[in-house]
């Protein structure tokens, strides 16, 4: 009865894996947001200075072309709790943070962007350290 008991208690997530499944897949959310808006950059929807692939220079071409795909390939991944989804996102995040902490005067300078990536992986840290210790105590 108990071995039966222990595996129900297995199939279904626990509080922590479910506020951790939806943080997932709110970043899943915002990631698809700046891939959408990277690819907006590209296409040269929005009317705005620099804001066609043609006018831009190499560093935002390069920049734009690697985020457009993959700040998307971040999303499907983080939605789907895969996990090569945080990995993508990573790549994202430090991407960005170089691009306007490291080089503002190429890039500009976006604190909330460079905040935010940091805030998320703080959080993310912090799901997985109180998922491993609950694990880590249960198996005892």
């Amino acid at each position: 009865m108990t071995d039966s008991a222990g595996r129900l208690h297995e199939m279904h997530p626990s509080a922590t894996e479910n506020a951790f499944a939806w943080f997932l897949r709110v970043v899943a959310a915002y990631c698809l947001l700046f891939g959408i808006l990277y690819w907006v950059r590209l296409i040269g929807v929005y009317d705005g200075p620099l804001w066609r692939f043609d006018l831009m220079p190499i560093h935002w071409q390069i920049a734009a072309v690697t985020l457009s795909v993959f700040f998307p390939f971040a999303a499907i991944g983080l939605w789907m709790l895969s996990s090569w989804g945080p990995v993508i996102w990573f790549i994202c995040a430090a991407t960005e943070i170089v691009m306007y902490a490291g080089f503002p005067d190429l890039f500009g300078s976006r604190p909330l962007i460079v905040v935010s990536h940091i805030a998320v992986a703080v959080i993310y840290a912090a799901f997985r350290i109180v998922l491993h210790l609950k694990r880590r105590r249960s198996a005892q």
